[in-house]
């Protein structure tokens, strides 16, 4: 058995009965021939190709009242992915020392409480070795999680869905990074990618943060001071290098350019379920191939008002991309984005909008073809055109006011 934690709100029930393997980040020591040091680590992604765990279901026939009482299996005793049935000889020599003359030396092979041997199951360690290429003895430590096996899938009577799991966030992810790739290089959609960067007044950039699920919290999540710092750093540098000319100066250069911002909190929107109808406001109930999806709530979940909506219908209407609109019910819980997060800490006007998908959350999500290309082609118009629309449309900026910085936001949710 593989001792694991669940992450953020996931449906553990989907868990169950799939083809499961691990994927993360693994430390281990450089072994190259150029580096004197001995001691250095590197950083090494891993995702191991082939089904290695499961997580049984427990048989009808022992299990009769899971159709009246449903299925609520409890985390920490019955969520447990079974890696093996048993250690093999070669592994169980290798932990135990057997083959050695004496018994010294069997003990000694006994690895100490502080190993990573001792911390983790052999076969796995012999897994990630396999799959990296080094010995188990160079592996220091990792970060793993539990994935599916599955790949994903286009399908659908006319192929018209998406089928895969981590559309919830990864989606929004490759939209926005495919966007200001497409709008920085000749090879755009339009073909003018490097043309319109040439004659931009704005930043482009996209950043994607982890761990939203769980409140964005960490390291590198929204909650960091890692966007602050980043804004900061930008801005001073570039009032330094245009101080001689007819600029502002440095004098309150970021409070200006955080003011002057748009921010496009980008994360998935909850589509209209035909099996659930009952669970969604009728009049705000977007569905698979709707669009764009902006958020709304009243008590600050989503942090879209009334002039980032406009700003980001204008973005849609001349990229020809449709838009609808998201109200939770109001007798139920609202879920949240890192959009309030990032405009309450940095001042920045937002507009919280999503894919409309179906199983959020699950091991296995959906959403509609039609609606990813109409994401990646609302980015793209944001970038290329959006220092018009603001200089030309926006409300809050005068007609003279000076345009510094735009962004798409994304959580990049854990793997």
């Amino acid at each position: 058995m593989v001792n694991c934690e669940p992450y953020g709100g996931l449906l553990q029930h989907c868990w169950f009965d799939r083809d499961l393997t691990v994927a993360g980040k693994v430390l281990v020591k450089d072994n190259n021939k150029n580096n004197n040091n001995n001691n250095k680590v590197v950083s090494r992604l891993v995702k191991i190709d082939k089904p290695i765990l499961r997580i049984p279901m427990l048989a009808i026939h022992l299990n009769r009242d899971i159709g009246s009482e449903g299925f609520k299996p409890n985390k920490q005793t019955q969520c447990t992915p079974i890696l093996s049935a048993v250690i093999t000889d070669a592994l169980s020599k290798q932990k135990e020392g057997e083959g050695d003359e004496s018994a010294d030396k069997k003990v000694s092979k006994v690895p100490p409480a502080s190993s990573l041997s001792a911390r983790h199951h052999p076969l796995l360690l012999n897994l990630l070795s396999k799959q990296l290429q080094c010995s188990v003895d160079d592996i220091v430590d990792f970060e793993l999680n539990v994935v599916d096996c599955q790949p994903g899938a286009i399908g659908g009577g006319e192929d018209e869905f998406v089928f895969v799991g981590r559309l919830d966030n990864l989606c929004s992810s490759y939209c926005a990074i495919r966007a200001l790739i497409d709008t920085t290089t000749a090879g755009d959609g339009d073909g003018d990618g490097e043309s319109s960067l040439a004659e931009e007044t704005n930043i482009r950039c996209v950043a994607l943060f982890d761990n939203e699920e769980v409140g964005s919290d960490s390291a590198q999540g929204a909650g960091s001071p890692l966007m602050a710092d980043t804004i900061s750093r930008v801005a001073t540098l570039l009032a330094a290098t245009n101080k001689n000319k007819e600029e502002d100066g440095e004098e309150g250069v970021v409070q200006r350019c955080l003011t002057n911002s748009f921010l496009i909190s980008a994360d998935m929107a909850h589509a209209l379920h035909p099996n659930y109808s009952d669970k969604h406001d009728s009049d705000h109930a977007p569905k698979l191939g709707s669009g764009m999806v902006l958020k709304h709530n009243a008590n600050q979940r989503y942090a879209t008002a009334s002039t980032s909506a406009s700003l980001f219908r204008q973005v849609c209407l001349r990229a020809g991309v449709p838009t609808a609109e998201f109200s939770v019910r109001s007798d139920m819980a609202c879920g949240s984005t890192i959009g309030p997060i990032l405009a309450s800490g940095l001042g920045l006007r937002v507009v919280d909008v999503g894919v409309p998908q179906l199983a959020m959350h699950s091991i296995r999500e959906m959403c509609a073809v039609v609606d990813v290309a109409y994401c990646i082609a609302c980015f793209r118009m944001f970038y290329k055109e959006f220092s018009d629309i603001k200089r030309n449309v926006d409300p809050d900026i005068p007609s003279s006011g000076k345009i510094l910085g735009e962004m798409i936001d994304v959580p990049c949710h854990h793997l």
